[in-house]
């Protein structure tokens, strides 16, 4: 469904009982991403929560109105939790998704009863570790420039976003698969403008490490152990600033536990919201 936030139509997909508590989940890749990914991982708890995915603007079927900012994207989130009827939420992120979710609960965390956290890390020093592990890694040959282009926010269209994309995907598993890998890049969205302002404008500027100490909600930190690109260094140091956190290394993933270890992975999710919002509590109001 269409729904208007902040003056931005996002497109919006919800389940589960309307009554339930709120998990709202905000996709990765910034320009890359899409809701497909956290309705994959998330819908599976609508048995119990009243789960909201949806793509972020500028990405996927989203309206395009800039700024793509994380204080504008945040403010979209929280916009959700008002239109939801919520006064507090669950809220999960993935990779740039993470960014996202930490960013709304150091911004709005009177609104948050948990958080969700998939790869991803509190300041923008994963970029050089990325760097280096791409340098030692022998499973593709980098084609420097475009890889520079890519991390930099350099990308000319959409159709060169999805070029850089499909040339760097190899990295990103424990184990690669070239034909799920080729089929992942084509049912993939393109947005070049979100991906450049991410890296152009919102990457100096991030770094949230100081400002998470205060952020006491209870918060899972998932991470792959082969991790190239938001090694478990940087999930270590997001666990260790967080007060009321917990940290779980899926030892046979990448960057994507939540698909490459996906039953260990629901039941860790699983097991870490029904104690944070066991059944029958509410945390709408």
């Amino acid at each position: 469904m269409d729904v208007v936030i902040n003056g931005c139509r996002l497109n919006v997909e919800v389940f589960g009982p309307e009554d339930g508590p709120v998990l709202i989940a905000h996709h990765g890749g910034g320009g890359i991403g899409s809701l497909a990914e956290p309705k994959s991982t998330f819908g599976t708890l609508a048995d119990r929560f009243r789960v909201i995915v949806y793509d972020a603007r500028g990405c996927g079927k989203s309206e395009g109105i800039a700024p793509y900012s994380h204080e504008q994207w945040a403010s979209d989130l929280d916009g959700l939790r008002e239109w939801a009827g919520a006064d507090r939420i669950v809220v999960a992120g993935g990779s740039y998704g993470g960014f996202i979710a930490l960013e709304y609960a150091v911004r709005y965390p009177n609104h948050v009863a948990g958080i969700i956290l998939r790869d991803t890390s509190a300041d923008g020093t994963n970029l050089e570790l990325a760097f280096e592990n791409a340098r030692n890694q022998d499973r593709i040959e980098i084609d420097w420039p475009s890889f520079t282009r890519y991390w930099t926010g350099e990308i000319y269209d959409d159709a060169d976003l999805k070029a850089r994309w499909a040339e760097m995907i190899p990295l990103y598993d424990y184990e690669y698969d070239p034909v799920a890998s080729a089929a992942a890049v084509e049912a993939g969205f393109y947005r070049h403008e979100a991906h450049n302002w991410c890296f152009q404008h919102n990457w100096g500027a991030y770094d949230l490490k100081d400002k998470l100490p205060a952020v006491i909600a209870p918060t899972l930190v998932t991470v792959g152990r082969l991790d190239w690109v938001t090694p478990v260094s940087s999930s270590e140091t997001i666990a260790a600033l967080l007060p009321n956190s917990e940290l779980v290394i899926f030892e046979k993933s990448g960057h994507s536990p939540q698909n490459e270890e996906r039953e260990l992975f629901q039941r860790t999710l699983r097991d870490f919201v029904d104690r944070i919002v066991p059944a029958g509590v509410s945390i709408r109001s």
